[in-house]
């Protein structure tokens, strides 16, 4: 007989041998303290920890605007949507959320999913099945969830070189001229922290007559004038035929959305089964999202607040000889190159210093390229980083890692 027990346990040891399994930290968040947790070990005693890798990137799901309007839709409405919104219809703040995040993105419509994963999954799979032999083009960076529904969907692909707009050129002009064709790209990649040229991007896309699906997941909240992401940030936001975003970093909540023209959101709302039959968003966090939202747009200093703390917390760890790799965004990665040492300083950190950051390894990033990758918000003050400095400064000379020279 076949030992499946057997089949899965060699899968999960072959994770182990590589340094790379991955463990939960289990922590307890204490609504109003943020970064602050408190982490309980296996043998159930408590520790308090600060987070310093959360994507929750200003402290919006612990913001009173956020949780008022969640605690107050939950009395109105209840906990569940009741299922699909095909078979039990929508909740009003839904409707208002989907109005909010079209016009954030100047769109003519928006369509929420369960997830950003979803939303980009479900999305680009889509596409491929209402515009026969559509061609992508895709970074060779794009997040898991669209290399999955770019596959999902069978069509031609071609992936070109990172952030390489002549790779990009090259693989267009060879494309058929009469050949629908879709670009998608990200806005920032989170883990090395670059932005991508969104202005050349499109401008290839407009000369080649191919459409822009532009992912601005570790943007949006972030960068522009109102926090609509770094189309709005570099003036592009009419060159992008489909934005998606999630609702569940900056915004503080959970979910993801497309926004578009009114036709093209209407022919995935009527197409997309990762839409169509999917559960949808209960009403509390569909209202958070939404009081998240007009937040953030009516609050800019919030964002200025943000990457001033990033450059600070960039600038001690580059003075300390500390390999910082280099970040255009609010990503602040810092190099190891090897899986076991990436766990094991993580590890040390929470253990000993109290600090939770959870390595990036393999498949994530590269081999070779494992990092602690850190995310400053708005309130981690300076105390919170000369503990972290000090502690990243003693393990790497413990641990024996490689340096950059220090910076004055």
């Amino acid at each position: 007989m076949y030992d499946y027990k057997a089949a899965f346990q060699t899968a999960v040891e072959q994770v182990k041998g590589e340094g790379r399994y991955r463990v939960f930290a289990d922590l307890k968040r204490v609504r109003g303290q943020f970064p602050r947790a408190v982490r309980r070990r296996e043998d159930g005693s408590e520790q308090d920890v600060i987070v310093w890798c959360s994507n929750d990137y200003l402290g919006m799901g612990q913001h009173p605007a956020v949780i008022g309007a969640m605690r107050a839709e939950l009395e109105a409405a209840g906990a569940g949507a009741g299922g699909t919104r095909n078979i039990s219809g929508t909740t009003r703040s839904a409707v208002d959320l989907e109005a909010e995040l079209a016009a954030w993105h100047r769109k003519e419509a928006a369509l929420l999913f369960t997830s950003g994963y979803v939303a980009n999954e479900a999305t680009l799979t889509t596409l491929q099945r209402l515009l026969p032999g559509l061609i992508v083009f895709s970074d060779s960076l794009n997040h898991a969830s669209m290399i999955a529904g770019i596959r999902n969907g069978g069509g031609e692909r071609h992936i070109y070189a990172h952030n390489d707009l002549e790779h990009l050129e090259a693989l267009l002009a060879a494309a058929p001229a009469d050949a629908p064709k879709l670009v998608a790209f990200e806005s920032v990649y989170s883990m090395d922290g670059d932005i991508a040229d969104l202005g050349g991007t499109i401008a290839l896309a407009r000369r080649y007559d191919a459409l822009t699906y532009l992912d601005e997941v570790h943007a949006v909240g972030l960068y522009g004038e109102t926090g609509a992401g770094v189309a709005e940030r570099d003036g592009v936001l009419d060159g992008i035929d489909i934005v998606e975003c999630t609702l569940g970093k900056a915004v503080g909540v959970m979910g993801g959305y497309i926004a578009a023209d009114a036709v093209i959101v209407d022919a995935v709302r009527s197409w997309a089964s990762g839409f169509i039959f999917t559960t949808s968003l209960p009403p509390a966090l569909t209202a958070g999202a939404l009081a998240s939202v007009r937040w953030l747009k009516a609050h800019p200093e919030l964002r200025a607040a943000h990457q001033q703390r990033a450059a600070t917390l960039k600038a001690r760890f580059a003075a300390a000889g500390l390999p910082v790799m280099p970040s255009e965004s609010h990503i602040v990665p810092v190099f190891v190159g090897d899986p076991v040492h990436t766990r094991m300083i993580s590890d040390l950190l929470l253990e000993e210093h109290g600090v939770y950051v959870q390595p990036i390894n393999y498949p994530t990033v590269p081999r070779g390229t494992e990092r602690l990758r850190f995310t400053p918000s708005p309130d981690h003050d300076d105390a919170m980083m000369d503990d972290l400095v000090a502690a990243m400064d003693r393990l790497w000379t413990h641990c024996n890692v490689a340096r950059l020279p220090a910076v004055a």
